[in-house]
């Protein structure tokens, strides 16, 4: 953790999740991807014929992942591991103020852990994913969801032309989230078996941009960048800002659209029982003469 680059506010973002929660006590936030991915993790474990007794849902915004899967028969109990404390689920699950980059669960002590939206916010991402694999026991599941590089793609390219426009240069107002390339690579670094990434492009429709950013406000995840502008932005620039949205990306209808990937990761911690590569020159057929055996094609050339 030492040696990773800080490119998140921690603090900043734990204080927002915080806040927001507070605010939003009987009032649902805007919290409809989140669900999305919620769903999708409940039919993807429907799939999966195995017992979980011990369950962590880590960085659950409200326990809305952990009260989704829970209601599965395949899941035993589940606890809630969030930085913030009032971002904490209902007393219906085990609850464990944590940060997602410092885990303090034991080693071999996980049957599974879920992850909803959270982790596109850690400055190790890889070493996260080494301690989610470590406190896996052996044939523990790890799936977990984080916003992809499509995300806010065009939030971030209208802030970039106002304030070259009005600044003489850019500052970062949306987070680098990663590419849904790289992520499998980490999977295996971290130490995953059967590592598998695929994406899902989400596009709603807001009223206006800045109907948009203040949604983004309410669910704590405006702008959390280390190396963020520290001056409050002005009203000419965020007006500016929302026109450029409007010109470039409006709909006909006079909304605009706004695009999230959602990357899902999925990965088993190693076990003897898991399939395994063959070894290279292991195989007892040559691909040539597999090549030589397929009938050929008409009109193919020899």
């Amino acid at each position: 953790m030492a040696g990773a680059p800080q490119i998140f506010d921690r603090q900043l973002l734990k204080a927002r999740r915080e806040r927001s929660a507070r605010r939003g006590e009987g009032h649902p936030l805007p919290d409809f991807l989140l669900a999305r991915v919620a769903d999708d993790f409940v039919e993807r474990l429907g799939f999966v014929r195995r017992e979980f007794p011990l369950a962590l849902s880590l960085g659950d915004y409200r326990g809305i992942v952990a009260e989704r899967i829970k209601a599965l028969p395949s899941i035993g109990q589940v606890i809630d591991a969030e930085p913030a404390f009032a971002s904490l689920g209902p007393d219906s699950t085990w609850r464990v103020v944590a940060d997602d980059e410092y885990l303090p669960f034991a080693a071999a002590s996980l049957d599974l852990v879920v992850s909803g939206l959270s982790l596109q916010f850690a400055n190790d991402l890889p070493g996260t994913l080494v301690q989610i694999s470590r406190a896996l026991k052996p044939d523990g599941l790890f799936l977990g969801a984080l916003l992809g590089g499509e995300t806010l793609k065009e939030l971030r390219g209208a802030w970039i032309l106002a304030e070259d426009e009005m600044l003489g240069g850019a500052s970062p107002r949306v987070a680098p989230f990663a590419d849904v390339r790289e992520l499998g690579g980490l999977l295996q670094r971290a130490g995953f078996a059967l590592p598998v990434t695929d994406n899902d492009v989400v596009e709603a429709t807001y009223a206006s941009p800045l109907a948009l950013m203040q949604e983004l406000k309410a669910m704590a995840a405006s702008n959390p960048l280390l190396e963020r502008r520290r001056t409050p932005a002005t009203r000419g620039l965020l007006l500016r800002a929302a026109e450029i949205y409007q010109e470039r990306f409006g709909l006909a209808n006079g909304r605009i659209p706004a695009t999230f990937e959602v990357v899902t990761l999925t990965g088993w911690a190693p076990h003897e029982s898991q399939q395994k590569p063959l070894q290279p020159g292991s195989a007892e057929v040559s691909l040539a003469d597999v090549l030589k055996s397929r009938p050929k094609s008409p009109g193919a050339k020899e």
